[in-house]
C-alpha cells in the first residue's frame, strides 16, 4: 500500500467535476468511514455518490495516483465516476419536498383546494388510524357532509402496520408513508383523472413514457379506451387485471368502483410479453385512481351513485425512488438520513452492510418516522388500541438497535437513550410535512426516551427468559419428527411481564424455526388482544338513510350564541333513525329544526337540555317535547332528542325552542374554566403539554393532557391559586371570526380532535388564554365564581387527567364537603383543625392493635405446632430424615409461617415441613420449609410447593429452604398435602 496524505481530489477522465477521496482501510490514516448511500463497488473502489467518496483497497494497478493531490480513474473505474458526478448534479427538483410541492401546485393550477394533511388520529371509529388519504373526505364520499370545494389535493400523513413483517425486506413497504391524492366531489371524473394523472407522470415528473404501464378493471372498456385511444398508450402495456386487484370496495356494502394503475417499468428490456405487473424485481405501482361510481346494496347488486366521486394516491416514497433512481424507497431523501444516523450510532456503513444489516438499519428509520408523528399527533405507548401500535414500534427499534450493537445512547452513554437521536434527525425532516412536529419536539423526546429507557429496564431479563423458553422448546421435540412450538402461555408471560409485544417473539421464535400457538395466546390476552388488534386495513364506508334525509334538510342555523329561546320549524322527524311525519306523546324522538339555540356537543362540550313548545294560534300549547341531549349528524345538522311529554308533533309547524339556562350556565362557566386550566398547567408544568381530550359538562369538567409523571400537590395548589386569581381579575372575554391562518399566526391553541374549515372561532381571555373554539363561554371570568381540582390521576401512559369544578358546582362540592367535615368532628369529638391529628392517633392505635393481635395469632400458632412435632415420621436408610405434613386448620399465612420455622429448628436437621390451612372462605395457604441437610439431597422447596398450590387452585414459590404459596379451592387441601407427603417420602427414600 502507497503512503498518502488525504484528501484527494477525485476526476474522471472526462474532466467532470471533481469529488473527494478518502480512505477506509489499508493506509496510515485513520479510517473514516460514516454510513453512504448509493455507493457503487467497481475494481476494488468503493465511492459515495453525494458528496463524499469513499476508497478501500486502492492498488496501483487499479487506480494512478499523481501529485498533487489528484487521482484519475483508470477505463474500469470511469463508469463508476460516471454515476457518481450525475448523482452529486442530481435535479433539486426531485427532492422529495420539491416533488410533494409539485403534485400539489400541478392539482392547484387545475382548481383544486390544497388541503393540510389530517391527524392520524382519525375522527372515524370505524379505523384505528388514518390509512389512506381519502379518510378526512369520508362524509363527504357517503353524502352525510356537503362539499365544501368541488375537489381538493392532499399530501397525507399515513400509518399501516398489517404489512409490518415486510418492512425493510422489500423495496417498498413502509408503516409511515405520505399519501398524494388529487380528489373529485361529483366535479369531475375519468377522463379528467386520467389526463391529468398522464401528464403529472411524464410532463411534470418527466417519466419516459414508454416505461409506463397500466391496469384496469378487466370489464372497464371506457377507461382502457381513455388511456389507449385519449392518451395513445398502446395496448400492450394496458393490462385488465380482475375484481381483486382492480375494482375498489369499501366494504360489504357501500361506494365502490373500479381502478386503473399506473406502474414504472425498471427494466424495460424485458420486453412485453407474459409480464406479470406484481413482479417487484420489475414494476412498481405507484398511482392509483379509484373511479367511485357505484353503490353496492345488500344483495350484492351494484347501483349507480348520483355523485360520482374521484379518489386517488400517489405514494411519494415510490415516485420519490423513481425519480432520485435508488434502488427502494428507504434509499430516498425523504428516509435516508434516519438512517444514515443509525448506521452512525451502530458503528456500521450502509454501504458495506450486508442485507441482514441493512434491513435492520431500514426497519429502524422506517419505525422512527412512524413513532414521531403519532406522538406528535398525541398518541402516547400504552398497552391498548394506538397506544399499543406505537409501543410495539418503539419496542421494535430498540431490541433491532441493539441486535445492531447500539449501546446506550449509541455516543458514549450507556444509561443513555438513542432514540431521542435518531428523533431529531425525523423531526428536522419535518418542516415541510407537519410544521406542528417541531412545535412538539420536547414533548416527543421525552417520551421516546422515557419509553425506551423502561422497557430496557426489562429487555435483558426478557431476552434471557425467551433464550430458554426456545431452548425448552427445541429439546421437547428433539427426536419425536414434530415442529417445535412456544407455548401461548409463555408468549403472554413475556408480552405480560417483560413487555415483549408477541409480534418480537415471534420473530425472534422463528429466526429459530419456532413456531409461537397464536391460538393460546389470544386466549390469555382476552380485552387487551382484541383492543390492541382492533386496527383495521380498510376504510369502511356505508351509505345510510340519513343520507338521503341530509339531501332535503339544510344546515341548521345556529343562534345560542347570542339567545337561549327562539322560534323554529321542524324539518324532520327521526323514530329509532327512520323518517316519520308525526310522533304523539311518550315516544322518544329526534328532531331537526332550522335553526336552533341549543348548542349541539362537540369540543368536548355536552349538547344543551331544554323544551321545545308547539302552540295554536291561540297560544295553547298543543305539544311538549323535553330534549335531553343534542348532536351534529351529516354536517351541520342538529339532532334534538328527547321525549314528547304533552299532545303531537309535526314536521313544518313551528315551535318555540327553550334552552334550559341554569345548564347552560354551567356548562359556559366549566367550559371557560377548561381554557384557564390548560393556560395555568402550560405556566405551571411547561408549555410542551398540551391536551388530549377534554369534557365540559353540567356537573364538572374533565381535562386530559399530555404529561410523564403525577403532578405534585405544590403544583395543584399554584394551578388551583393562578386560575382562582384570573377569576378574580374579572377579565372580559373577546370572540373573534378569522380565517385559521391568521388564528395561528396570532397564537391560537386548537383544541384536541377538532376539526376546522377555513373561517374559525377564536374565544380569547385576553392576557391568558387564546383558542380556536366553538362551544359556548361566560362573558366575564368573575362568572366562574370559583375552582376547585377534585382529583388528578394517570390514564394512561404519559396521558393524566384533572377533574374540577367550577361555578354552582364548585359552591355544592365545598358545601358537601364542609357538611361531611363537621360530622367528622362531631364523631371525633374535636374541632376542624384537629382532625388530621386526631385520625393519626387512631391510626397508631389500629397498627399497635393489629400488631399484637397478629403477635398472639403466631403464638398460638407456635404453640398448636408444638403438640404436632410427635407426628413427624422418619424417612430414609443413610440418614434419619424427619418429615411432617400436616393441616392447622384456619391459622392465617404469617401465623403458618411462623409456625413452620418453629417446627423446623424444633425436628432438628435433616427435617422437611408441609403446612397447610384454611385462613377464609374460598382461601389457601400452604408452606414449605426443609433444612440444609435435605437441600443438599436436591430437594427445594420451591419446587415442593408448585404442584401442590397448583391442586389447591393457585401458585407460589421462594427459596430453596423456605417457600409459600396461597390458593382458591380449600376443598382439595387435604388431598394435596397427602400427594406431597408421598412425593416427599419417595424423594427422601432414594
Amino acid at each position: 500500500m502507497t503512503n498518502l496524505n488525504f484528501p484527494y481530489s477525485l476526476k474522471t477522465s472526462h474532466g467532470r467535476d471533481s469529488l473527494l477521496l478518502f480512505p477506509t482501510s489499508g493506509f496510515q490514516s485513520k479510517p473514516f468511514l460514516p454510513s453512504s448511500r448509493g455507493y457503487r463497488y467497481s475494481s476494488g473502489l468503493i465511492v459515495r455518490t453525494q458528496t463524499l467518496v469513499y476508497a478501500s483497497s486502492l492498488s496501483h494497478g487499479r487506480t494512478s495516483i499523481k501529485q498533487p493531490r489528484e487521482v484519475q480513474f483508470s477505463t474500469k473505474a470511469q463508469p463508476v465516476a460516471e454515476e457518481l458526478v450525475e448523482d452529486k448534479l442530481r435535479d433539486p427538483q426531485t427532492s422529495g419536498d420539491a416533488i410533494r410541492q409539485r403534485f400539489l401546485d400541478f392539482y392547484a393550477a387545475r382548481g383544486h383546494k390544497v388541503l393540510p394533511s389530517a391527524s392520524l388520529v382519525p375522527d372515524d371509529p370505524t379505523v384505528l388510524l388514518t390509512i389512506a388519504g381519502m379518510l378526512q373526505f369520508k362524509p363527504i364520499f357517503l353524502g352525510k357532509v356537503p362539499r365544501e370545494v368541488p375537489s381538493a389535493a392532499t399530501s397525507q400523513k399515513c400509518i399501516r402496520t398489517n404489512d409490518i413483517e415486510n418492512v425493510g425486506r422489500t423495496s417498498r413497504h413502509q408503516t409511515f408513508f405520505e399519501m398524494l391524492g388529487n380528489f373529485s366531489f361529483g366535479d369531475y371524473f375519468k377522463k379528467e383523472a386520467i389526463k391529468w394523472a398522464w401528464e403529472l407522470s411524464t410532463s411534470e415528473y418527466g417519466l419516459p413514457a414508454d416505461r409506463l404501464w397500466i391496469s384496469v378493471y378487466e370489464d372497464d372498456d371506457e377507461t382502457f379506451s381513455l388511456w389507449h385511444d385519449e392518451l395513445g398508450v398502446p395496448k400492450e402495456r394496458i393490462k385488465r387485471l380482475g375484481e381483486d386487484d382492480n375494482f375498489w370496495t369499501s366494504g360489504v356494502t357501500g361506494p365502490c368502483g373500479p381502478c386503473s394503475e399506473l406502474y414504472y417499468d425498471f427494466h424495460p428490456e424485458r420486453g412485453t410479453s407474459d409480464v406479470d405487473l406484481g413482479d417487484d424485481t420489475r414494476f412498481i405501482e405507484f398511482y392509483n385512481l379509484v373511479f367511485m361510481q357505484y353503490n353496492k346494496k345488500d344483495d350484492g347488486s351494484l347501483e349507480p351513485l348520483k355523485q360520482k366521486n374521484i379518489d386517488t394516491g400517489l405514494g411519494l416514497e415510490r415516485i420519490a425512488r423513481i425519480l432520485q433512481k435508488v434502488p427502494n424507497n428507504y434509499e430516498t431523501d425523504l428516509l435516508f438520513p434516519i438512517i444514515e444516523k443509525a448506521a452512525e450510532l451502530a458503528n456500521v456503513s450502509y454501504a458495506l452492510a450486508d442485507d441482514s444489516t441493512k434491513t435492520k438499519l431500514k426497519i429502524i428509520g422506517d419505525h422512527m418516522r412512524a413513532v414521531v408523528y403519532l406522538i406528535s399527533d398525541g398518541v402516547n405507548p400504552s398497552n391498548i388500541g394506538r397506544g399499543y401500535v406505537v409501543r410495539r414500534l418503539i419496542r421494535r427499534v430498540v431490541r433491532t438497535g441493539r441486535l445492531l450493537g447500539v449501546k446506550g445512547d449509541g455516543m458514549g452513554d450507556l444509561q443513555g437513550a438513542f432514540l431521542p437521536i435518531l428523533a431529531k434527525k425525523v423531526i428536522e425532516l419535518s418542516t415541510k410535512i407537519d410544521a406542528d412536529v417541531k412545535t412538539r419536539s420536547s414533548r416527543i423526546l421525552e417520551e421516546l426516551k422515557r419509553e425506551e429507557l423502561r422497557f430496557v429496564l426489562t429487555l435483558e431479563r426478557g431476552e434471557k427468559l425467551l433464550e430458554q423458553m426456545l431452548a425448552d422448546a427445541l429439546l421437547d421435540t428433539q427426536g419425536t419428527g414434530t415442529a417445535p412450538c412456544l407455548s401461548g402461555k409463555d408468549a403472554f408471560v413475556l408480552y405480560d411481564t417483560y413487555g415483549f409485544p408477541v409480534e418480537i417473539t415471534k420473530e425472534v421464535a422463528e429466526e429459530r424455526g419456532i413456531r409461537v400457538d397464536m391460538n393460546s395466546f389470544d386466549i390469555e390476552m382476552e380485552k387487551q388482544r382484541q383492543l390492541s388488534q382492533s386496527a383495521h386495513d380498510t376504510v369502511k364506508l356505508a351509505v345510510e338513510d340519513g343520507a338521503n334525509l341530509a339531501e332535503d334538510i339544510p344546515d341548521t342555523e345556529f343562534l345560542g350564541y347570542n339567545t337561549l329561546h327562539s322560534k323554529a320549524v321542524v324539518e324532520g322527524l327521526l323514530v329509532n333513525g327512520s323518517p316519520v311525519a308525526q310522533v304523539s306523546k311518550g315516544n322518544e324522538v329526534e328532531i331537526l329544526l332550522n335553526r336552533t339555540p341549543f348548542y349541539a356537543e362537540s369540543g368536548g362540550q355536552i349538547g344543551d337540555n331544554g323544551f321545545l313548545y308547539m302552540t295554536e294560534a291561540s297560544t295553547e300549547q298543543k305539544a311538549i317535547v323535553e330534549i335531553k341531549d343534542v348532536q351534529k349528524s351529516m354536517g351541520n345538522i342538529f339532532v334534538h332528542k328527547g321525549t314528547i311529554t304533552e299532545g303531537t308533533i309535526e314536521v313544518g309547524r313551528e315551535v318555540e325552542a327553550a334552552v334550559d339556562a341554569n345548564l347552560r350556565q354551567r356548562a359556559k362557566v366549566h367550559h371557560t374554566a377548561t381554557h384557564l386550566l390548560q393556560s395555568a398547567l402550560k405556566r405551571v408544568i411547561g408549555h410542551e403539554t398540551s391536551q388530549a381530550g377534554s369534557l365540559v359538562a353540567f356537573d364538572r369538567l374533565r381535562f386530559d393532557f399530555n404529561f410523564h409523571r403525577p403532578l405534585q400537590d405544590k403544583e395543584l395548589v399554584e394551578i388551583e391559586g393562578l386560575i382562582n386569581q384570573w377569576i378574580g381579575d374579572a377579565t372580559i372575554l373577546e370572540t373573534k371570526v378569522m380565517s385559521l391562518t391568521d388564528a395561528k399566526g396570532a397564537g391560537a391553541i386548537a383544541m384536541f380532535g377538532e376539526k376546522y374549515g377555513e373561517q374559525v372561532r377564536v374565544v380569547e381571555v385576553p392576557g391568558v388564554s387564546m383558542e380556536l373554539c366553538g362551544g359556548t363561554h361566560v362573558s366575564n371570568t368573575a362568572e366562574i365564581r370559583g375552582f376547585k381540582i377534585i382529583s388528578e390521576q394517570g390514564i394512561a401512559s404519559g396521558i393524566r387527567r384533572i377533574e374540577a369544578v367550577a361555578g354552582d358546582a364548585f359552591i355544592e362540592y365545598v358545601l358537601t364537603r364542609d357538611n361531611y367535615m363537621k360530622q367528622l368532628c362531631s364523631t371525633l369529638k374535636v374541632k376542624a383543625e384537629e382532625v388530621t391529628g386526631r385520625v393519626d392517633a387512631l391510626l397508631e392505635e389500629l397498627r399497635l392493635t393489629r400488631n399484637e393481635v397478629s403477635a398472639a395469632r403466631a403464638k398460638a400458632a407456635v404453640y398448636k405446632a408444638s403438640t404436632l412435632t410427635g407426628r413427624a415420621s422418619t424417612i430414609g436408610t443413610s440418614k434419619s430424615i424427619r418429615l411432617l405434613v400436616e393441616s392447622m386448620d384456619d391459622v392465617d399465612a404469617d401465623s403458618l409461617k411462623s409456625a413452620a420455622e418453629y417446627l423446623v429448628d424444633s425436628l432438628k436437621d435433616p427435617a422437611a415441613v408441609v403446612l397447610g390451612s384454611c385462613p377464609g372462605e374460598g382461601k389457601v395457604s400452604l408452606v414449605v420449609a426443609l433444612t440444609p441437610g435435605v437441600i443438599d439431597l436436591g430437594i427445594k422447596a420451591g419446587e415442593v410447593i408448585k404442584p401442590l398450590a397448583k391442586s389447591c387452585g393457585g401458585g407460589g414459590g421462594g427459596r430453596p429452604n423456605f417457600a409459600q404459596a396461597g390458593g382458591r379451592k380449600p376443598e382439595n387441601l387435604l388431598g394435596a398435602l397427602e400427594e406431597a407427603r408421598e412425593q416427599l417420602k419417595n424423594l427422601l427414600e432414594k
